[in-house]
């Protein structure tokens, strides 16, 4: 039996599915699900685990969003595998500890776990500040990470305060020992943050990206998510009218189909190890669309996971074309690299030898080729800049 086995109580699955008797290539048929009566699923050859997580005690205005797991597992039972067979486990829930503190260590100890034995974890909260829980799962992994947010703000709180889903972010800044390198917020709305905060990002060399700006154009969203090794995906982040399962959902936000879209993104990132859906509160939700949504959206992560290309650039490696980018009289110089597998792009930060091998995994950092325009136009990219300052 798995060490991560007593975190976690089983399913009523004759509750969650209705008594449905599933076909083959549904998902309530094909997944290992951790049930009343059945023993706690083997790790071994899976790919992913389902976590729901029960807990909703630091939320803000958002009391019963611990009850959501199941809800969207009703929906995602129903659905059927595409062109993929998922090797998929439904651990069960982690339900609330004697205190929020024990419930995050569960949450740390389960994704730690999972990620060792390389399964990703993917969890239904339960309220936002999770996300500290999620990222508390790479603290012995040894190695600085991404982190990727889908929200309508930056959670930034105030970090003296007691932990809660509106300043997770900050306590997670504060984390000694830190091993947060970069932080991606996409999808901002500017009427919801304060300004303050958006210095703050911007000191920190983190990414903020609009929510007009991504809507814009997508497809720019995917190496942005492509540089996560975590993502926690906000539901209030959709606009109310597509996801109305939570009193502080906006008019405003992604549309249904760019969610999906952005799942997709992330399970096609070959270095991501976690996702988290947090904030769905059923007792708002109107016929269970929101849950509905949630589903289809970890349908299209599974989708992008399992078309995975593999395809990360070694500098060596004859499958990638190189371009080499003299710019700014010849101040600096930018190395591309463009898959031919996936025709996905990455560009090179001179690591500084002064620096120890902490950060080297971050000097090849996901890209467009509208970078690569930008560079043949005498033009530093962005997000090379940012991250070119930050291991300067």
């Amino acid at each position: 039996m798995s060490e991560i086995a007593h975190y976690f109580t089983p399913l009523n699955f004759e509750e969650i599915s209705e008594s449905q008797n599933f076909v083959e290539t549904q998902f309530g048929n094909d997944f290992v699900i951790y049930k009343i009566g059945s023993d706690f699923p083997e790790l071994e050859g899976l790919d992913l685990a389902i976590i729901g997580v029960c807990e909703d005690r630091n939320s803000t205005n958002n009391n019963g969003c611990a009850l959501s797991p199941d809800v969207v597992r009703s929906f995602l039972y129903k659905m059927f595998g595409g062109s993929f067979r998922a090797k998929v486990a439904d651990l069960g829930n982690i339900t609330a500890g004697h205190s929020v503190d024990d419930t995050y260590y569960a949450v740390k100890a389960c994704v730690d776990n999972l990620i060792r034995n390389n399964v990703v974890p993917i969890i239904l909260g339960g309220s936002q500040d999770l996300t500290y829980a999620q990222f508390l799962g790479y603290k012995d992994l040894e190695q600085t990470i991404n982190i990727v947010a889908i929200d309508s703000v930056f959670d930034l709180g105030n970090a003296e305060e007691d932990m809660s889903n509106m300043n997770y972010l900050g306590k997670i800044i504060l984390h000694q020992p830190n091993y947060l390198f970069n932080y991606s917020n996409i999808g901002y709305q500017t009427y919801l943050v304060n300004q303050a905060s958006l210095t703050m990002m911007n000191k920190l060399y983190f990414d903020a990206y609009r929510l007009g700006q991504i809507r814009d154009n997508i497809e720019e969203s995917e190496p942005i998510i492509r540089q996560a090794d975590m993502l926690s995906f906000d539901i209030t982040s959709i606009k109310h009218a597509d996801a109305p399962a939570n009193p502080n959902a906006s008019p405003n936000g992604f549309y249904s189909e760019e969610a999906c879209q952005i799942m997709r993104y992330a399970g096609m990132n070959d270095k991501l190890s976690s996702v988290g859906i947090y904030e769905i509160n059923p007792a708002f939700d109107t016929s269970g669309k929101t849950s509905h949504l949630a589903a289809q959206m970890i349908w299209c992560f599974m989708d992008g996971f399992y078309n995975r290309k593999h395809d990360f650039p070694s500098r060596t490696n004859p499958d990638y074309l190189r371009f080499h980018v003299v710019l700014q009289d010849q101040k600096y110089e930018i190395n591309f690299y463009k898959s031919k597998k996936s025709d996905r792009w990455w560009m090179e930060i001179p690591y500084p030898p002064h620096k120890d091998l902490k950060f080297e995994r971050h000097t090849l950092i996901p890209c467009s080729y509208k970078d690569y325009e930008m560079a043949t136009k005498n033009e530093i990219p962005d997000r090379w800049w940012q991250t070119y300052q930050k291991l300067s």
